[in-house]
């Protein structure tokens, strides 16, 4: 058996929450919250980082962004049903869970903070949606210095953006994985660390 080390790695989990989950992505990506739940037992098993990102509004509308001001609703706001995570994506105790009032995860600047003071090179990105979060946050981790690999078989969108989206950015920012791929890509990046020194 292989001693994988993931200290220098994170698994970005992005807003598996209620308001981004709906009957036409669970019927596209049947296997999504399985796949999570597998996702979750693989770190937890390997020792690999969760840090759980979670969008939410305040119900006052004070951190709200532009066009849900103008539209005069937000997804996600806070101690509403649609804030909730999916029970598959449930931290666990000395999780690190990280709420943020954007789609982009490193536009709350403690993602940053926190990552950089614990190490981390390889960040791994799974979650809802696609197109939106799960991407513009990979991409700025990938401008931020960091390598990034998005779990596709752990993420769901309308099916064409999130094609679209994968296919637009693969190898240019980020790379790709499925979920049974993890414990042998680990080499790899590993070795793509030590390259970049």
């Amino acid at each position: 058996m292989v001693n994988r080390d993931w200290q220098q790695f994170a698994l970005l989990l992005i807003d598996v929450q209620q308001d981004f989950w709906n009957l036409e992505l669970e019927q596209a990506f049947p296997d999504f919250q399985s796949n999570i739940a597998r996702l979750l037992r693989f770190c937890r098993q390997e020792g690999l980082e969760v840090v759980h990102l979670r969008e939410v509004f305040n119900p006052d509308g004070s951190d709200w962004l532009p066009r849900y001001r103008l539209r005069g609703r937000a997804v996600c706001v806070r101690e509403t049903p649609g804030a909730e995570v999916l029970s598959v994506a449930t931290a666990q105790s000395g999780e690190m869970v990280m709420e943020k009032p954007t789609q982009d995860g490193f536009h709350h600047p403690p993602l940053l903070d926190y990552l950089r003071s614990t190490g981390k090179k390889y960040i791994l990105t799974a979650g809802l949606v696609t197109s939106v979060c799960v991407l513009l946050t990979a991409a700025s981790a990938s401008q931020l210095g960091f390598l990034v690999t998005v779990i596709s078989d752990c993420c769901a969108d309308y099916p064409e953006a999130h094609a679209i989206a994968l296919r637009r950015y693969r190898g240019f920012m980020l790379e790709l994985a499925c979920l049974d791929e993890l414990p042998q890509r680990w080499g790899e990046w590993v070795g793509q660390i030590e390259r970049l020194g």
